[in-house]
């Protein structure tokens, strides 16, 4: 890597200017006149429901439009996160990726098994939140993307607890034939070459009708190399060392993304006051190879020993209708969403560290039964072969009064359903059937399982004008929800296997997990009826179900379910036409949901309360535009998840945690075709009382009374940064009477992070460790990207440098099971990548 200081020297000079802004924008009406200075555009959007200018809207709401996206060069969750100081992210790789907004992170929360999301994402008028990572939307034709900070659970429900993300298409228009192809080629320092090819089309059917078609294909290069390596565990009883290499997995830029889909939509409008917009969205995102390298072997490197790949592939059919009954809107958005991802992941880390932590038993060679059908001793390790099938069907009815009028409401009903159908196999090559999952021979262990969510609200809000500058909104939502989760998780069992005559039950030795806990036709386990009838698997592909509740000889899913409301009080004072600041309370939820380990409760719901003072603002004839907010939010019992003893996933119910900041974004349209874009956040967020190791309500633990406190009162919670900026510096200027050209630089910076919030050593095995620490903190880090280009009527050229001092940012730290401390695995950002973008429109 290069020298960090002309990087930091850029990055400074440039925030600098950016956030010096509203100082310098002082002087300029003596220097420009201010008929000379334009003005910046007006920005609709659509966050309470309703079309509205983006200045008069009382929440806290980063815009990224059309234009601008297209001049960031925007065209996946990263690429527009780094943009929006509020939101943060972890991501283990493209597509498995876990949103957070202020601060609200307690980590972990991306496990198929964990909690719901705390932040809600919207594709038009339609949620496409899903468990386990957020869509990662191939951004083009999109007309804006909004993030809205705070708890927006009254008119967008449960998974909106911390924000929600909105991404608006452009939609089809029967006023002219248009369309637009762009491609890019990039090469990516460290790694290969890479490239995009994206086009849309819009095309009049009617004059009362239009179909807009969008197409797109695009290749990451890779940049991590996985090298040879071998890894050698202790002896077996009979001397024997295994060791095994990775020789046919050795391979430079071993981390390609490839991603192709496309959009139709349809727009017919009725009459003058029906519209209806079927729309349909596909995409296939096919990852190869480890998004995370290991610091150990050195810069973008890992020692990975069996194939690594991740597919995914969803489609969304949706449906809008809008139109009047009377002179109140009514908009009916209704979707379906079928998403399969399928992957396979080495999980050698396992073996290795379980091989250390057992070593004075003689590791896993002596300690645990991995052998072939002969009796003799294999290779331990594990590939993680996975199959998810999610669902999900949303509907929503509304109706919003006039706009123009002094008393407004908008309400409606909500329901939603979504599933989620896991395979998780976890393989070992050679595996005898006797120590595998039973009917399974080569499993280890086997997840097969199957969760439901079901959400159902009203919802409302009035707003009424208590003079023409002042109005006051109240808000509420009254919700249900019942999740369920059924199906089969662990070991196998041997039925030869006793607790006297030495036969190992399976190649873990666990008599207890598995199928030892699936239930037999008397209610019994296994490993208390170890002769009764096993009852069938209620998940097909499982051998039979230890995750349910017996009832009158069968075994029905377990159930969380819980009523309640959230609710939002707004005062607003429009001081004029250019200068509002308003004042807001509210408060928005997330389901409790199941844990599937045994013994272990069901988590509740967690809410999040949100006081907030904001202000939007319009100066030197708008040639400024300075917005901020400043909140402060307690989170009640927050949610916690994390790997547990064997890696097995747990939710628990945390203490409470208090989050403060500040957030503003500034538009400077300094002179005629100079621009200057600044935002910032700023978030202290801290937990309140202990995070105990083992639940305790009072919050108390000790190592003396037998629990321990994993993260200390006064705790930073992990993942977001104190500090996040980005500054874009812009100017355009004629070349000649039918060329324009343009340069532009843009800088983004966070401060560090906890990785993980248990800093506090605690023994899940046999050795004492913090993951805290032994993750290691995300570094801060500055990034810096260039463009220069020039348009022309119906062409465009440009050449982009991204990241330009080949920074290191650290999006993410993990490791491969909850006990392991060998090897922390860093999830960084494209090293410098320098492209040339071409494009046409017609």
């Amino acid at each position: 890597m290069l020298n960090n200081e002309p990087r930091l020297i850029v990055a400074m000079l440039l925030a600098t200017t950016a956030l010096g802004a509203p100082a310098l924008a002082q002087d300029a009406p003596a220097q420009v006149a201010a008929a000379d200075i334009p003005v910046a555009d007006e920005i609709i959007v659509t966050a309470q429901k309703r079309s509205e200018n983006l200045q008069n809207v009382p929440i806290s709401i980063q815009v990224l439009g059309t234009k601008k996206l297209d001049q960031l060069d925007v065209s996946n969750f990263n690429d527009f996160t780094k943009l929006l100081p509020s939101v943060t992210f972890q991501t283990l790789q493209p597509g498995q990726t876990t949103v957070y907004i202020r601060g609200v992170a307690s980590g972990g929360d991306g496990n198929h098994s964990g909690p719901l999301p705390s932040v809600g994402v919207y594709l038009d008028e339609q949620p496409v939140t899903t468990i386990g990572g957020t869509l990662d939307i191939h951004i083009y034709d999109i007309a804006r993307i909004e993030a809205l900070a705070g708890p927006q659970g009254t008119l967008y429900g449960a998974s909106s607890e911390a924000g929600t993300i909105r991404i608006i298409t452009n939609k089809p228009d029967p006023g002219g034939w248009a369309g637009a192809i762009d491609v890019e080629g990039n090469t990516v320092s460290h790694g290969g070459i890479g490239g995009k090819v994206e086009g849309f089309v819009n095309a009049p059917l009617t004059d009362r009708s239009a179909l807009r078609v969008v197409g797109w294909y695009q290749h990451n290069a890779g940049f991590i190399d996985n090298v040879a390596g071998t890894r050698t565990f202790l002896p077996a009883s009979d001397g024997s060392v295994i060791t095994k290499n990775n020789a046919a997995f050795v391979k430079n830029n071993y981390n390609t993304v490839d991603i192709a889909g496309g959009r139709a939509a349809l727009k017919i409008d009725l009459d003058d006051n029906w519209t209806i917009e079927p729309t349909v969205f596909g995409q296939t995102q096919i990852n190869h190879g480890a998004f995370g390298f290991d610091p150990s072997l050195g810069d973008l490197k890992v020692q990975h020993f069996s194939p690594e790949y991740y597919r995914d592939r969803f489609i969304q059919a949706a449906l809008t209708v809008t139109g009047k009954i009377g002179n109140f809107d009514l908009t009916y958005a209704g979707a379906y969403l079928d998403r399969k991802i399928h992957s396979s992941q080495d999980y050698t880390d396992y073996a290795e560290q379980y091989d250390s932590l057992y070593a004075g038993s003689g590791g896993i060679a002596q300690y645990f039964s991995f052998h072939d059908a002969s009796g003799k001793i294999i290779d331990p390790s594990q590939t993680i072969v996975g199959a998810d099938h999610f669902t999900k069907v949303s509907q929503e009815l509304r109706l919003a009064s006039p706009v123009d009028q002094p008393f407004r409401i908008v309400g409606g009903l909500f329901y939603q359903r979504q599933t989620h159908l896991i395979h998780q196999d976890y393989q070992v090559a050679g595996l005898a059937a006797d120590v595998s999952v039973n009917g399974h021979p080569g499993t280890l262990w086997l997840t097969q399982q199957d969760r439901v969510d079901r959400d159902y609200a009203v919802f409302g809000e009035a707003s009424y004008d208590v003079v023409p500058a002042v109005t006051l909104t109240a808000g509420g939502r009254f919700f249900k929800y019942d999740n369920s989760l059924i199906g089969f998780f662990g070991f196998g069992r041997n039925p030869a296997a006793t607790a006297d005559n030495g036969i190992p039950y399976n190649a873990a030795g666990s008599s207890k997990t598995g199928v030892a806990g699936c239930y037999t036709s008397t209610g019994a386990s296994v490993r208390d009826n170890p002769t009764g009838t096993i009852l069938p698997a209620n998940v097909p592909g499982g051998p039979c179900t230890n995750l349910g509740d017996f009832k009158n000889g069968t075994v029905v899913p377990k159930d969380a379910s819980d009523t309640g409301f959230t609710w939002k009080g707004n005062a607003t004072w429009r001081i004029d036409s250019d200068h509002l600041v308003y004042a807001t309370a509210s408060r928005g939820f997330r389901p409790g949901g199941i844990n599937r380990r045994a013994g272990i409760a069901p988590y509740a719901s967690d809410f999040l309360t949100n006081y907030e003072l904001g202000f939007k603002t319009s100066w030197f004839d708008r040639a400024v535009r300075f917005n901020g907010a400043f909140f402060w939010q307690d989170w009640d019992k927050f949610q916690f998840a994390f790997l547990g003893a064997n890696s097995f996933t747990e939710v628990h119910n945390g203490p409470n945690a208090r989050i403060k900041g500040i957030e503003a974004d500034l538009n400077w349209i300094a002179a005629p075709g100079l621009t200057f874009v600044a935002a910032g956040a700023y978030t202290d967020a801290k937990t309140r009382k202990n995070l105990c190791g083992i639940d305790d309500p009072t919050y108390t633990c000790s190592a003396d009374s037998g629990n321990y406190i994993a993260a200390p009162a006064g705790t930073r919670l992990p993942i977001t940064p104190q500090f996040k900026i980005n500054g874009t510096a812009r100017y355009e200027a004629p070349l000649n009477e039918t060329l324009k050209g343009h340069v532009q630089a843009v800088v983004a910076h966070q401060s560090s992070a906890a990785s993980d919030i248990r800093s506090v050593a605690f023994t899940p095995t046999a050795v004492a460790y913090d993951p805290a620490t032994s993750l290691g903190r995300l570094s801060a880090y500055t990034t810096v990207d260039f463009a220069v280009g020039v348009n022309w009527p119906f062409l465009s050229a440009e050449i982009v440098v991204e990241n330009a001092f080949d920074e290191r940012a650290q999006l993410s730290r993990y490791a491969e099971c909850g006990s392991c401390t060998i090897r922390p695995y860093i999830v960084t950002n494209n090293p410098r990548t320098i492209g040339l973008r071409l494009g046409h429109n017609f």
